[in-house]
């Protein structure tokens, strides 16, 4: 399968904080021939690299596999469901989308994100930024029977329907769940373009579940691997839509951001100084963040065990938590480049100087 069929299929599955399931069965479809798989109670998923072999470091390649999305609160007597954000969400950026909302068979029926119409609200409601609490989703129901009917219940969950578009004229992917399923893929590219090499160290890639919701998986996989180091692959938020172009340290098309610092890690210098010498050795275009707000699983990574180092490869995202993210499929390809590099040339001595 092409990288883009791959993109697009892992993507496109259904998976929010929680309910990785599809996602999970899909990685699976995708790098089967390249090692064996675990899992755990989370649904956190374990791929070990055929060629490991026993007293080599371990390397950890974490992406996670959830995205942002909904849940049904509850039904109310017309039908219409009222819900709850799963991660993070600009309510302005909710009404009027298309979502798909899942039964309790494991299939989806769309709904319309209602709220009230500008008619009907007065000039303060039209001046203020809506709330959820406001909002209910349509899916055609006129009553709580009806809706229970569709295999809707409380708790089902809801996933923002997109699906990954790609145009070739400028190499640019539009679609939902960038954040992170570009990681996810990209570390199947790396394994994939790895298969048969012999390195000095081993691999085992941990595609983490409840990233959204505070970094629960990755808590689970960096007790379970006990890497030795780790790469936190992640769809991080572009800047270059909003800010002066002086500011703007994630713009898409320009290679992947290895951030400095977030609101919850400051990077292993001598780690991102390691990926930053690579990156300039192979010619692969990166960028260098300095980030005061968000995080990633890399968060919880460093600080687990006896502490483990860990840099962010992440991929450019504009519109990131929202229904559409747009990513350059060059930015993908390199980001896989950049992994491949480090990876030939991590090995003990080296780790032993993070």
């Amino acid at each position: 399968m092409s990288q883009l069929s791959r993109i697009q299929k892992i993507c496109d599955a259904n998976g929010i904080s929680g309910f990785e399931d599809e996602v999970v069965l899909a990685i699976r479809q995708e790098a089967g021939e390249l090692g064996h798989f675990a899992e755990d109670s989370l649904r956190n998923l374990y791929l070990y690299r055929t060629e490991n072999t026993e007293n080599k470091p371990v390397v950890l390649l974490d992406a996670h596999t959830d995205e942002v999305g909904f849940m049904v609160k509850c039904i109310r007597d017309d039908g219409m469901l009222e819900f709850i954000p799963i991660g993070g969400w600009v309510s302005s950026n909710v009404p009027a989308h298309l979502v798909r909302v899942q039964t309790n068979l494991g299939k989806t029926i769309p709904g319309i994100v209602g709220s009230k119409p500008p008619h009907y609200q007065s000039e303060s409601e039209r001046k203020s930024a809506p709330d959820i609490a406001s909002m209910y989703i349509d899916i055609g129901a006129r009553s709580v029977e009806e809706a229970l009917s569709m295999g809707v219940d409380i708790a089902s969950p809801i996933i923002p329907d997109a699906v990954c578009i790609y145009n070739e004229n400028n190499n640019l992917l539009f679609g939902k769940a960038f954040d992170c399923r570009l990681g996810c893929t990209t570390i199947i590219d790396v394994l994939e373009d790895l298969k048969g090499e012999q390195l000095q160290v081993n691999l085992v890639a941990g595609f983490a579940s409840q990233e959204e919701v505070g970094c629960r998986g990755a808590q689970l996989t960096a007790r379970k691997v006990k890497p030795d180091v780790a790469i936190c692959f992640e769809g991080s938020p572009a800047d270059d839509t909003f800010l002066p172009p002086y500011q703007q340290q994630t713009i898409v098309g320009k290679g992947p951001m290895l951030r400095f610092i977030d609101s919850k890690m400051i990077t292993n210098p001598r780690f991102q100084q390691f990926a930053l010498d690579i990156a300039k050795e192979f010619d692969i275009p990166v960028q260098k963040g300095v980030r005061n707000g968000g995080a990633t699983n890399a968060s919880a990574l460093h600080l687990s065990e006896q502490g483990i180092p860990t840099i962010v490869i992440g991929i450019p995202v504009r519109y990131a938590h929202t229904h559409w993210g747009v990513s350059s499929l060059d930015d993908v390809q390199n980001s896989v480049r950049l992994g491949r590099a480090i990876l030939t040339r991590l090995n003990e001595q080296i780790i032993a100087t993070f």
